[in-house]
């Protein structure tokens, strides 16, 4: 009878707070108690699900391309499939059919109770990997196995010690995950001649490895750098609030604005650089160490993982310039500055997105957050003063596709309130959050046996020729 008992408070939850809107979320089991268990009774119907699709209309046309997108970045191209999210242009990002809002009213908090709080980091990862809601229980297991797992190889940790203090602190973090990589399972499988069918299993021990170890090594990045090296431990936390108190941070609600900020950050369907540069590798059977590695390296790029700093900077420069030519900041003063920029020929940073034409939903909840925590913080009235006139100057500027926040127009400021501000090092914090995006999808890369990457390039010739 016990293993055919659903949750009985998250099935209520679940429906009471969404409706029936969302019915293929299902709500994890009691009768599956553990992560591993619960993916490896799903494993042999997804397989079987998309084998028959394949099978059966495998030629349907499902779209084309153009020449503008052909030399555009292949934006908006189909041609890459994503379990765990998905991006609308016109209402953002869902986790496994999940808004953002959504989550947070149903996915498991530190205080036990969905709402009372941010969502576990490790309830979101439950979610992307297995398309249930978990229970507090579920999530206390996860979080514990995580902890055990999180012990780094002995050589790692001296590695990162010998590292050039003025090295980037991005560049630091590929180098120690890539050093963590003797201890993968997957690879030793693979050399051992593990059946391919058994791939999905070690691929799995390896993604919870790396996800485990990711916030030690980003916090002896950030003690070495920045302070005196030394860093500490909590394991009676969650994963984010003992990843605070390793950056040397003991706060409850900056706990709560990691818990916040690392599940925001962790998955935005599979074409941004990141994520597409973690399943391109893997696709080659290269290791979740080796794979989500590379995908760190993308998201070093100014024009992905590098945003949020570069907003911060433009907000204290608009204030600094306020100050000495001593004028208050309010909406005519903001609209003045924004057109000098804009005449300049410069953007405004933390505004538009390659896919959103809305605000994002990750700005407003976290500019939620700060309602409730940080009111009064004077950065933040910057950002809600920019906010309420930006639309319209980019609108009327006529340039801009989107012209709504993004998820950068607000991080940074936050961050910087509880006094995280060494900037240069926001996006090892963004690197430890989409480990948890791109590294569930490559579970199911594995799971379901998708293969090598490789879509055919055009020459230039050849695209004048098809114009002629």
């Amino acid at each position: 009878m016990v293993k055919f008992i659903i949750s009985n408070g998250a099935k209520f939850l679940a429906k009471k707070t969404l409706g029936t809107s969302q019915q293929t979320l299902k709500v994890a089991s009691r009768s599956v108690t553990t992560l591993t268990e619960t993916l490896m009774a799903q494993v042999p119907e997804k397989q079987k699900s998309l084998l028959a699709l394949k099978k059966e209309h495998g030629s349907k046309v499902i779209g084309e391309v153009t020449i503008d997108q052909c030399i555009g970045g292949a934006r908006g191209v189909k041609c890459m499939l994503w379990e765990t999210s998905n991006l609308d242009a016109n209402e953002g990002i869902r986790f496994r059919g999940l808004t953002i809002p959504e989550c947070q009213k149903v996915l498991p908090t530190f205080a036990g109770t969905p709402g009372d709080g941010e969502p576990l980091l490790e309830s979101l990862l439950w979610l992307l990997l297995t398309s249930e809601i978990p229970t507090k229980e579920q999530v206390d297991s996860l979080t514990k196995d995580l902890h055990e797992r999180s012990k780094l190889p002995e050589h790692v940790v001296p590695l990162l010690n010998s590292l050039p203090k003025d090295m980037h602190p991005m560049t630091q973090f590929s180098i120690g995950l890539n050093a963590a990589q003797a201890q993968s399972k997957f690879a030793k499988a693979y050399s051992e001649g593990v059946h391919k069918s058994e791939y999905h299993k070690y691929a799995l021990e390896d993604i919870l490895d790396v996800i485990a170890i990711l916030p030690e090594i980003a916090a002896t990045i950030y003690r070495n750098v920045y302070h005196d090296g030394v860093v500490k431990k909590d394991l009676d936390l969650d994963y984010s609030g003992n990843f605070c108190r390793m950056l040397g941070y003991d706060d409850k609600s900056f706990d709560e604005l990691m818990r916040l900020y690392l599940c925001i950050h962790t998955d935005h369907e599979g074409g941004n650089a990141s994520a597409h540069t973690t399943h391109l590798v893997g696709s080659t059977l290269s290791d979740p160490y080796l794979s989500y590695s590379a995908g760190l390296n993308a998201l070093a790029g100014p024009l992905h993982g590098l945003a949020n700093q570069e907003v911060l900077k433009w907000i204290q420069e608009l204030s600094a310039k306020f100050q000495a030519e001593g004028k208050e900041v309010n909406a005519e003063t903001i609209t003045e500055f924004a057109w000098e920029t804009l005449n300049a020929g410069k953007v405004i940073p933390g505004y538009g997105h390659a896919v959103l034409r809305k605000t994002d939903p990750r700005y407003t909840c976290q500019r939620e957050f700060a309602l409730k925590h940080m009111p009064d913080d004077e950065l933040f009235k910057i950002v809600d003063t920019i906010y309420s006139v930006m639309p319209g100057i980019l609108t009327e500027h006529g340039k801009t596709a989107n012209p709504y926040p993004n998820v950068d127009s607000h991080s940074g400021v936050l961050l910087w309130h509880y006094g995280f501000t060494q900037y240069q090092y926001y996006t090892v914090l963004f690197g430890v959050s989409r480990a948890v995006g791109a590294l569930s999808q490559l579970y199911w890369d594995r799971a379901l046996g998708l293969p090598l990457e490789r879509p055919k390039s055009v020459t230039p010739e050849w695209l004048a020729a098809q114009v002629k």
